[in-house]
């Protein structure tokens, strides 16, 4: 697996709040719902995301954010309009004052807001996609994506993330943000996989065309990846961690010496392949843990441990906690 596999494999979406919003200006959302990751997709009319240090980028129609949380932030039609709406955990949506606005803004299938009329495109609008004249503004339409995942796979890259990436619409060309347009207002059998995994394919998609971007600033460990003799190392300590690795087999693997490898791989991932390894190792292991049915003895075998001892006192050592107290306050903040 590469480092954008690892992101959405494992937590990846399962069950995402997607939803296509459907707003009559002057409109403004506060979102709060302490999501990780947010995905939306500007369709119709413009937006700004506002985060609570001031900062606001600009959406256009076709334009894609990827909005990097828990921290809230504003999504309006204007930087200067005040919330009308929040968006708190549970994707449950209330006035300012906490009144509840879920039933009275439901449009459809998968469809919310304040614009019932604007729901098919045609509400205002002169056919060319902006008001007819003497018409009153075209309501906006945005579609969102939030993850609900916890995974520690994905905090390498997450962390790399600005809280709020916009990838403009004439910047890149892809037919996944028309098609999940089209899947979301869907109710078929099995809808909610077909979305999951667009969500996933899209977010992948502009993360990739983003971290091939030099202002970009891709983290060391990324940018590693497409060297020859360090991205097959990577990839072979990512395909299979349990494996008794050693730098000599490492070397071997692929075709370099031992202090050849060791000082290329410390070089361009900012650490020894050992090191990374471990680091790797733990991350999976904090993710198993997750999972109910997981012993710590069998995340233990996945991860390339010998017995649930050794895995707890490297836990602990490295994350200041037990794989045991690890599994309670996940579990407690789930």
């Amino acid at each position: 697996m590469d480092a954008l596999a690892t992101l959405l494999d494992g937590p990846r979406a399962r069950g995402a709040f997607l939803l296509r919003s459907v707003l009559t200006p002057p409109w403004s959302v506060r979102i709060a719902d302490l999501a990780p990751l947010t995905l939306v997709h500007m369709v119709r009319g413009d937006a700004w995301i506002r985060t609570d240090d001031g900062q606001a980028r600009h959406l256009r129609p076709g334009d894609i954010a990827v909005i990097r949380g828990p921290e809230p932030y504003v999504v309006a039609g204007d930087p200067q309009t005040e919330p009308q709406i929040v968006i708190r955990p549970g994707q449950v949506s209330t006035d300012t004052e906490g009144n509840e606005l879920c039933e009275q803004m439901d449009l459809g299938v998968r469809t919310w807001g304040d614009d019932p009329g604007g729901v098919d495109g045609s509400g205002g609008s002169d056919g060319a996609g902006s008001p007819a004249a003497g018409e009153p503004p075209q309501s906006a339409v945005m579609i969102s994506g939030t993850y609900q995942m916890r995974g520690e796979i994905s905090s390498r890259l997450l962390s790399a993330l600005p809280q709020v990436l916009v990838m403009a619409g004439d910047e890149w060309s892809s037919p996944l943000p028309a098609l999940l347009g089209e899947e979301i207002v869907r109710d078929e059998p099995g809808q909610e996989v077909v979305l999951d995994r667009l969500l996933d394919l899209l977010l992948i998609a502009v993360l990739r065309t983003w971290f091939a971007r030099p202002e970009a600033g891709a983290p060391a460990w990324y940018a590693a990846q497409s060297d020859p003799v360090v991205g097959p190392a990577l990839r072979l300590l990512h395909n299979d961690p349990a494996h008794p690795w050693t730098v000599a087999d490492l070397a071997a693997r692929t075709g370099v010496s031992r202090a050849a490898l060791g000082r290329r791989f410390t070089d361009l991932v900012g650490e020894p392949p050992m090191a990374y390894l471990t680091g790797w190792r733990l991350a999976l292991a904090a993710d198993l843990l997750r999972e109910p049915d997981a012993t710590i003895a069998s995340v233990a075998r996945r991860v390339g441990y010998g017995s649930p001892f050794a895995l707890s006192a490297a836990f602990k050592r490295v994350r200041g906690v037990s794989p045991q107290q690890h599994r309670e306050r996940t579990a407690a903040a789930s």
